[in-house]
């Protein structure tokens, strides 16, 4: 009888168990599917999610008190003395069969197979035991109550320490938990998250050489027939320079005025500028756009010049990817010859340049300088300007299964207007 009771036990410890680790990993999807269904078991389930300390509280009373149980009825009934088996005068193997043998038994059907199954099968698990964790739960109510106000005492007293983590570390721990069953766009949202509060704004704006802009003194006719050929929403107003703009045209601001006469006063309607450092944080950028209602800025030096510009869209990149509308051309960025080889321009950014290389973007801090665009890169690895046709092998740091070869295709006396990039890996010939 002692053994049938024990074994009862071991398989209550079992099914204590397999709860345990069936609750607590409930997948995000496990958990729409429950939030969706009709099924009253399912709704019982949420209630006990919604309370995880009163779930974990019961369930470890639960199985301390039938390990407890199980240790002296096997001490006592089987193994003791006037027990079924008694080792009095073979003490080591009493203590053998009593401990290791013992404990090995309840460790593997106690502890390690029914954690395995639930871990793997978790909302199966969890919908086949919600009635025995109910039951429980209610039998232990009183002593689950009793130690969640102690542990919320204990919170109160005892402050959490703070841990300060890196956001290499933070990169290096999303490497090492990545799932297949993460997807890959999913994944590298993840990454654009981790890093998002580490980029400046000069990392992702548009330089000064590609911003559209127009002269505060242009005609209002030769101001429409341009803004409707670049096709852009906003576009910088500058006198006399680029460095010194003084405001920002809307274009849906000019569209009760298209049939004005050339002499139209466009300066009116053009709308105050927005100026950050190169060196301002884009979290905190994207901040300031949300606050400030605005989807534009102009990026200065520590001169006052104008540098570029970044927009909303630039910031909201660096974590989804690149977004693409119907003015958008592909073509203009970069060619996939095949999975080793790109064609890119000159002035592709760096960011753009490894996200599409699927590379981490630290591997050029150590040579890039101030560089920001692939021809700055080259530039800087080289100290001078490349010629046509002329081949440039460069390992990025943190790299040691691959290098990258950057093939001239064409440049002048001034700058770098394509690049061909190879990647050579180590394990191919």
């Amino acid at each position: 009888m002692a053994i049938i009771t024990m074994f009862v036990l071991l398989l209550i410890v079992a099914m204590v168990s397999a709860a345990e680790s069936a609750f607590f990993s409930l997948s995000p999807n496990d958990l729409d599917e429950l939030k969706t269904s009709d099924s009253k078991s399912d709704q019982k389930i949420l209630q006990l999610i919604g309370a995880p300390k009163r779930l974990l509280g019961t369930l470890l009373i639960s199985v301390n008190f039938i390990s407890i149980a199980i240790v002296i009825i096997n001490s006592t009934f089987i193994f003791g003395t006037e027990g079924w088996f008694n080792f009095s005068g073979a003490a080591t193997l009493g203590f053998i069969i009593q401990v290791v043998v013992v404990t090995f038994l309840i460790l593997l059907i106690g502890e390690v197979t029914p954690k395995i199954y639930a871990t793997q099968n978790p909302l199966k698990a969890s919908r086949r035991l919600i009635y025995f964790v109910l039951v429980l739960q209610k039998l232990f109510y009183p002593v689950s109550s009793f130690l969640i106000m102690i542990t919320s005492l204990l919170d109160k007293v005892i402050k959490p320490k703070s841990h300060s983590i890196s956001v290499d570390e933070l990169s290096h721990a999303l490497e090492l938990t990545s799932d297949e069953d993460i997807p890959e766009e999913d994944h590298k949202i993840l990454k654009g998250i981790v890093k998002f509060g580490n980029t400046d704004v000069k990392q992702i704006m548009q330089s000064r050489t590609h911003v559209t802009a127009f002269e505060h003194k242009i005609g209002f006719t030769k101001l429409l027939t341009d803004i409707t050929a670049y096709g852009f929403s906003r576009v910088p107003i500058y006198k006399e320079t680029l460095d010194n703009i003084v405001g920002v045209l809307y274009t849906k601001d000019l569209l009760q005025y298209t049939n004005e006469s050339d002499s139209f006063n466009w300066q009116t309607i053009v709308r105050a500028p927005f100026f950050v450092p190169e060196n301002k944080k884009i979290d905190d950028l994207l901040r300031e756009f949300q606050y400030k209602k605005i989807h534009l800025a102009v990026v200065v030096d520590e001169y006052g010049g104008t540098s570029g510009i970044v927009t909303l869209e630039d910031v909201i990149e660096e974590i989804v990817g690149e977004i693409n509308d119907e003015f958008d051309d592909d073509d203009l960025v970069y060619s996939k010859l095949d999975n080793n080889n790109f064609v890119f321009e000159g002035k592709a950014a760096l960011n753009d340049v490894a996200r599409i290389l699927e590379i981490d973007r630290a591997n050029f801090e150590d040579v890039k300088g101030e560089a920001d665009s692939l021809a700055g890169l080259i530039i800087e690895i080289e100290g001078r300007i490349p010629t046509k046709n002329e081949k440039i092998v460069f390992t990025p740091g943190g790299q040691t299964d691959r290098n990258l070869v950057f093939t001239i295709e064409s440049a002048d006396n001034r700058k770098i207007k394509r690049v061909k990039i190879t990647i050579e890996r180590a394990n191919e010939e």
